[in-house]
């Protein structure tokens, strides 16, 4: 018995909500819930970035990547595919400590952690081996984007939190055993770094900290073809519940204005792709830089006025003191 009356302890375990949903009676019911791609190709998701969400950061942006529309009507309480939502904050750049030893350059520090919520399966509280890999693969693709000989014996802290991660697969593959569900693929994460590099960018742009370029995030995949079933085609932004095998994936962090690739993840079956799945995926990371640049520009512009307004504000007060 617990001694602390004031307190009522949650449940060991974790718990989920019921879903009530219908008797499959008919065969094939489920295979028509899958959702289908309605984009072409080359045709990305919309993209959503706005800067200045967290006050008390240094920087701070928002990225949301929402579901794309499906050629198949919901009928059912499960959502067909799941969208992408990250936040990021950058603390920094402030003075190491004394006892540490003396840095001619800027010392990154990245973290990227799932909520619990993030995915369908409820995810620990402590970081695990596939959250410290993609911080890995975040600090390579920034590391050669912030000029650091700026800040010696200075320290930066990248931290990004993904609250709701694009999943690895369709939910039904799960009950019907389809394609190997649950083989450890992990599509999803590809779209879930891709978007971290992308919203990392945005948010140390937005703490004032000098870079060579902005660098974007983007992602390309070889799938089959659902009109023929023997052919391989590459599509842009790829959802993982909306294709029915995915055979190679590649995601890319691009600097659009130098024409440099800072980190490249690959994955799966390359074969002869491999060249064809990095343009893939810079073309993919172009089209993110340029809603990058839009929020950036418009961030810039409210602080200059928000500036201007202080400053006349500012000069009309002095005015009234003299005149007084």
């Amino acid at each position: 018995m617990n001694s602390d009356r004031r307190r009522i302890n949650a449940p060991a375990g974790g718990t989920s909500a019921p879903v009530f949903a219908r008797t499959l009676k008919e065969p094939g019911h489920l295979q028509s819930l899958r959702p289908l791609r309605a984009r072409a190709p080359d045709e990305l998701r919309n993209i959503f970035v706005q800067t200045g969400v967290v006050p008390s950061a240094s920087g701070s942006a928002y990225l949301e990547v929402p579901s794309a529309p499906s050629s198949v009507a919901a009928s059912s309480l499960i959502p067909p595919s799941s969208s992408l939502k990250i936040s990021c904050s950058v603390q920094g750049p402030k003075p190491l400590p004394r006892s540490a030893p003396f840095s001619p350059s800027l010392l990154l520090t990245t973290t990227i952690k799932f909520a619990p919520f993030a995915s369908r399966t409820r995810r620990g509280y402590i970081r695990d081996s596939v959250e410290r890999d993609l911080g890995v693969h975040l600090e390579t693709a920034l590391r050669g984007v912030i000029i650091g000989e700026r800040w010696p014996k200075s320290g930066v802290e990248v931290i990004v939190t993904v609250i709701e991660g694009d999943e690895d697969a369709w939910w039904g593959e799960g009950i019907t055993g389809a394609n190997g569900a649950g083989n450890g693929s992990r599509w999803g994460l590809l779209n879930v770094l891709a978007g971290c590099i992308t919203v990392s960018s945005a948010a140390i742009a937005d703490a004032g900290i000098d870079c060579v370029d902005l660098v974007s995030g983007g992602v390309a995949a070889m799938v089959r073809n659902p009109r023929d079933k023997g052919g391989v085609i590459r599509v842009l932004d790829p959802c993982p519940s909306e294709h029915e095998e995915i055979l190679a994936g590649c995601v890319v962090g691009y600097l659009a204005a130098r024409d440099e690739v800072t980190e490249v993840w690959m994955k799966g079956d390359l074969g002869s792709s491999l060249e064809e799945l990095v343009e893939g995926a810079t073309h993919a990371a172009v089209g993110s830089l340029s809603v990058l640049k839009e929020v950036l520009l418009e961030s810039v512009e409210g602080k200059l006025k928000g500036q201007a307004g202080g400053l006349q504000r500012r000069t009309t007060q002095q005015d009234v003191e003299m005149v007084g």
